[in-house]
């Protein structure tokens, strides 16, 4: 693998996010992905819910911005995370100088330290995807294929889409998969009238890897409360047809919106963890707009259509180190990551939508 350098480079990052020097391993050359290639932690075991002992690791941020790259030089978050070849890959959300959202690559041998792909592996060519970009992604692999849930945004409406991989740098776009839904949002400026109606937007995509009892595939997305589609061939998808969602908000911590974190996991005993995000409106002593990570439970076999059959009542993470608290957009821990590697679970999150951290757990 040809490094851009023989030496990390020192950058003074210039962007909202640090003041501080930090080191920044470049590639222009990523490594390569084949059929042959293995997923998945050779030593992996299933967890148990709940999934619990996060800690924040004491060299957050991990990853930042990168001034002397122009797709990633504002603002670099939001991780999806997957394990292949005995390395992690996070596949990572960043913004330009105009916040136009690409989607990059980056890889580690031990969870802290990532080498980056100099190049975007997904930018917006699309009128859904122009000027806002293409936002948070979230991945999973089939049968030898990689698939990319991700939010094309025009600057007016998000709309979940798919694209497709063998390698994890070369997709082929899909485009949107929901575009009839209709959803709600908070208004925190009047929440008398709290939830307002919202046509065609939809986002945040966490597709179960594997096809559950009636066949088919099953995906949690949205950004208000959690809604459930299906497929049976990664896709082409259909959401419940009344509109219910699969999770309503019950927490103080989450009655601002849900939203899906990572990839769903599946425990021991069949059932499916779901790590999720949620915002708070002021109730139960969190902070307006704060958002923090949590955990449901899934049964797909009993309950197809949801609702989850437990949840974590506090919050896994949330904001409280200063890269959390203060940044784009302030008070946020976004986690979209969630690997096994070598004995610890490894949680990768957006810090107040502008730099990449991770809090580390014991395997159970």
């Amino acid at each position: 693998m040809q490094l851009r350098s023989m030496l990390p480079a020192l950058l003074l990052l210039s962007s909202p996010a640090s003041s501080q020097i930090v080191s920044i391993q470049g590639s222009d050359t990523p490594p390569v992905i084949d059929g042959n290639s293995v997923e998945g932690d050779r030593n992996y075991e299933a967890p148990y819910f709940p999934l619990v002992g996060f800690k924040n690791f004491s060299g957050n941020p991990i990853m930042k911005p990168n001034p002397a790259n122009g797709w990633e030089s504002r603002y670099l978050y939001n991780p999806s995370a997957i394990v292949v070849d005995d390395r992690i890959f996070l596949i990572y959300r960043a913004q330009n100088d105009s916040l136009t959202s690409s989607i990059g690559l980056a890889w580690s041998s031990d969870g802290t330290s990532f080498t980056r792909y100099s190049n975007p592996i997904l930018t917006p060519s699309e009128s859904y995807e122009t000027p806002g970009g293409c936002e948070d992604p979230r991945v999973i692999r089939v049968d030898g294929t990689f698939y990319m849930t991700y939010t094309g945004y025009d600057g007016e409406k998000a709309r979940l889409c798919i694209a497709t991989s063998t390698d994890l740098v070369h997709w082929e776009k899909h485009g949107p998969v929901l575009p009839d839904i209709n959803d709600v949002w908070y208004d925190h400026s009047s929440p008398i009238n709290s939830f307002l109606p919202r046509t065609g937007w939809s986002k945040s995509g966490c597709i179960m890897a594997e096809k559950q009892a009636d066949g088919l595939y099953h995906m949690l997305f949205g950004d208000s409360y959690l809604y459930s589609a299906k497929s049976p061939d990664l896709l082409h998808w259909n959401y419940t047809v009344d509109g219910a969602p699969y999770a309503p908000s019950i927490l103080p911590w989450e009655k601002g919106l849900m939203e899906c974190g990572p990839p769903a996991i599946m425990t021991r005993d069949g059932k499916w963890i779901q790590i999720y995000n949620g915002v708070a409106v002021g109730l139960g002593g969190y902070k307006t707009k704060q958002y923090s990570t949590g955990e449901l439970l899934l049964d797909p076999v009993s309950k197809p259509d949801g609702p989850p059959i437990a949840r974590v009542e506090e919050p896994l993470l949330q904001p409280g180190s200063s890269d959390e608290l203060t940044g784009q957009v302030d008070d946020v821990v976004f986690t979209e990551g969630l690997v096994q590697y070598h004995g610890e679970w490894f949680m990768y999150f957006g810090q107040s939508d502008t730099t990449l951290g991770v809090a580390i757990a014991p395997k159970q």
